[in-house]
């Protein structure tokens, strides 16, 4: 279980940086910004979540993870030169979408070991989830896209509520980790074929 979870957060840590690294090239930056795009893209939301739980974040121990993210931005350098607008690509919301469900799991089981209430281990997996593509934006200027582009954040709130469910059922933390990441890839993917998304708050005439 834990190997599985362990490709799982490579697979989204290159996954988040090639993503992060395309809206990157997409503004025109150059390779610096490129780089530190894809590589916040990759590791910010799990920093975030590091610091909120008191705990040095991980990418600041070990390399391994930097090194994974330096890759992805390897390949959307690579990916670029063949064709425009990968960041809608299959090839890239799939592994996009199981890194999603790794971090909001992550994030959950780092809650729930640092004793926060309910409401933390949602916010600590959403956040895991979607930290580093919001920092992405902000630093491009952009309203961040989880906040108004599609069924995106909700997939992670959805994981975080289900661990928290289990866990408060006497469920143990490794199988409520794994529920997590099954529903949020199964949202995921379900919003990507049927094109889900919120309803918009519209302005009254």
């Amino acid at each position: 279980m834990l190997d599985a979870f362990a490709v799982m957060n490579v697979v989204g840590l290159l996954a988040f940086a090639v993503t992060g690294s395309l809206k990157a090239i997409e503004e025109r930056l150059d390779v610096l910004g490129v780089a530190v795009l894809g590589i916040l893209t990759a590791l910010g939301g799990g920093m975030t979540r590091d610091v909120l739980v008191g705990a040095i974040p991980n990418a600041l121990q070990s390399t391994d993870d930097v090194t994974i993210a330096f890759v992805g931005v390897v390949v959307a350098l690579l990916l670029s030169r063949s064709r425009k607008n990968w960041v809608q690509h299959s090839a890239i919301l799939v592994p996009d979408a199981i890194g999603l469900a790794a971090f909001a799991a992550t994030g959950a089981l780092v809650g729930a070991d640092a004793g926060v209430s309910g409401f933390g281990i949602v916010l600590l997996a959403t956040l895991t989830g979607v930290g580093g593509g919001l920092i992405s934006d902000v630093l491009l200027q952009r309203v961040p896209g989880v906040l108004k582009e599609d069924f995106y954040a909700t997939c992670a709130i959805a994981g975080g509520v289900v661990f928290w469910i289990a866990t408060v059922n006497g469920v143990g933390e490794q199988l409520s980790a794994t529920a997590c990441a099954v529903t949020v890839v199964l949202l995921r993917l379900l919003a990507l074929r049927f094109d889900w998304s919120l309803p918009r708050v519209e302005v009254g005439g």
